[in-house]
Parts: structure tokens; C-alpha cells; sequence
């Protein structure tokens, strides 16, 4: 029986290198969900410079932190560092199933965002975090863009005072994970404040394409399209050409890939016909671990296609 299913590009999520603006090092560095596959014990922390516990959530009505299962993220920081005690540790808070609602209200209100940043920092130092990552790649509004630029300045400043005044201790890193592009539609992400008080920006580079909404197979996470500006390279092109250095980007790139039901067993690359998301899943995600099982299993060919890479 032939094999029907195509799997498009899967990358290196857990690995990304980019040059960073605190110091004249390379960023390796990774996230783990509190609710994915692997363990905190699995995780072989002496590959990484920096390691990000993810998601902690936005609580809609005060606007604090609050943690799906605490434990998991009170002791991430001791257990990541035992294996290398140079990582550095950062708290993750919003992610792709945060509330885009309660996110835009928390930055439009000075009072909602000076609950977030005070919560922030609390658990930051509570449980030995040495920096802060919002991820937020949703955010489409000339008003959330804005506002989300008066975030990173208040951040910041929270973060150097509460380094000089009350803790004494090295100033939190501030991060955010942001979308491919830093235009969306006729909005553009704030590029000023990012540069300004930010440490870095995790770009999501992927993500572009599933099953459930295409035809035809397609790249996830493609460095290049010659058919469209959804690119890994356009996005970076872009927020260069909107000012912000280099040396501030992290490229992120997913630890999985797609899955997708071939129309013709016979016509299986990419832009080939689609009958949505294999293996019986909403989406057909597949980790990484399950794609090299799935070929062996199925005696499926891998083929490098250096168009999108």
C-alpha cells in the first residue's frame, strides 16, 4: 500500500543562533511548554544558553500572573540548572492559546499594566528567573501595537529600579516573542520601543501554513516563496528595514512539523493537492521524535527541496 501522507519541513526549534545584543555571544536557546511531551528532566540544559518555561498566564481580571500547574514552574529554574548551571532562565507568559483579549486590555490601561509588570517580576525573583518573555504573535491593531510599545518602556523601567532599589540584583532580561513580520495589515509592530527596551525578540518564524487551511501542502516555516512575501527571509528584510539591529534577533524555528493526506500518492511536494491534516489530528502537527518514527516505520523518502529550504 503506498504511502499517502507528506510531512512538510520540519525544523530545529530547541536551537536557534543569533547574535545578542547584551553581550558578544551566540543565543541558543529553547522553550518548554509546562504541558508538552518532555519532562523538565529530559531536557539537556548544557546545549543551551538560555532556556524559557512556558506559558504562565494572564489572569483577566487582575491582570497577575497565574500558573496552570505552579509546581512546574516554581522549580524549572533548579532542575534545568543542575545540568548546567550557567543556563540562563526566563518565564514565558502568553503563548498561542493566550487570551488576545485580556492581552490588548492589560496594555491599553496603565493601571492593568503596572499589575502585569509588578506580577512579573514577583515571580521572576520568587522562583529564580533571570529574565521576562511576553509572547504575543496575535496582536493586530494600530492601538495594541501602540500600547504594546508603552509596555516595553514601563518594563523596562520597572526592571532597572526594582534592580537598584529592591533586590540587588542583575537586571532582568526583557524578551518578547513576536510574528514573522513586524507589519500586520495596515498596523506595524513597535519597532522604536523593541529597539530601545528590549533585550531581544524571539521571531516565530513558522507556523505560516496547516492543513485545515490549505489545499495544497505547503511550508511551514519556508526561509524562502518565490510566490509569496510569507517568508522567513521577507520577515527578516523587514524588521531590518524597520530599524531594529540584527544583533536583536533570535530566529525561532519549531521542533515539529506537519502532516498533511496526499490527493495523489504520486505528487507529493510542495504545492501538491491536499485532503487536509493526516493521523486523525485536528491539525496534523507532528514532533519531531514522531517524524523520524513515521518514516521508519512507513519506509517514507525524505527529499531536501532548496527552493524554500
Amino acid at each position: 500500500m503506498a504511502f499517502t501522507v507528506i510531512i512538510i519541513l520540519f525544523h530545529i526549534f530547541l536551537s536557534v543562533e543569533v547574535q545578542s545584543s547584551k553581550a558578544d555571544s551566540w543565543i541558543r536557546a529553547g522553550y518548554w511548554k509546562y504541558d508538552g511531551d518532555m519532562s523538565v528532566s529530559e531536557i539537556n540544559s548544557a546545549l543551551f544558553t538560555h532556556l524559557i518555561c512556558a506559558f504562565a498566564d494572564l489572569n483577566t481580571s487582575s491582570y497577575e500572573l497565574s500558573f496552570p500547574e505552579e509546581q512546574k514552574f516554581s522549580t524549572f529554574v533548579s532542575n534545568v540548572k543542575q545540568k548546567n548551571p550557567l543556563v540562563t532562565t526566563l518565564l514565558s507568559v502568553g503563548g498561542r492559546r493566550a487570551n488576545d483579549s485580556s492581552l490588548s486590555s492589560m496594555v491599553s490601561n496603565s493601571s492593568h499594566r503596572r499589575s502585569f509588570i509588578d506580577s512579573t517580576i514577583k515571580f521572576a525573583r520568587l522562583y529564580g528567573f533571570q529574565g521576562l518573555d511576553l509572547y504575543w504573535i496575535t496582536a493586530d491593531t494600530s492601538s495594541d501595537m501602540e500600547n504594546m510599545g508603552i509596555l516595553f518602556k514601563e518594563w523596562r523601567d520597572a526592571v532597572k529600579s526594582e534592580s537598584a532599589t529592591t533586590s540587588n540584583q542583575e537586571e532582568l532580561i526583557l524578551t518578547a516573542a513576536l510574528q514573522y513580520s513586524p507589519d500586520v495589515g495596515d498596523a506595524s509592530l513597535p519597532v522604536d520601543s523593541i529597539q530601545s527596551y528590549l533585550d531581544w525578540i524571539n521571531i516565530v518564524s513558522f507556523g505560516y501554513y496547516k492543513p485545515p487551511t490549505s489545499n495544497f501542502t505547503r511550508a511551514d516555516a519556508a526561509l524562502y516563496d518565490p510566490s509569496s512575501n510569507v517568508s522567513t527571509d521577507f520577515g527578516i528584510r523587514a524588521w531590518i528595514g524597520k530599524g531594529l539591529s540584527a544583533s536583536k534577533i533570535v530566529l525561532g524555528l519549531p521542533y515539529r512539523g506537519y502532516a498533511w493526506i496526499l490527493v495523489n500518492p504520486g505528487e507529493s511536494g510542495i504545492g501538491a493537492p491536499a485532503a487536509g491534516p493526516a493521523f486523525n489530528t485536528k491539525y496534523g502537527v507532528r514532533t519531531y521524535m514522531k517524524i523520524r518514527e513515521d518514516i521508519k516505520l512507513n519506509n517514507a523518502s525524505v527529499t531536501y527541496n532548496s527552493t524554500y529550504v
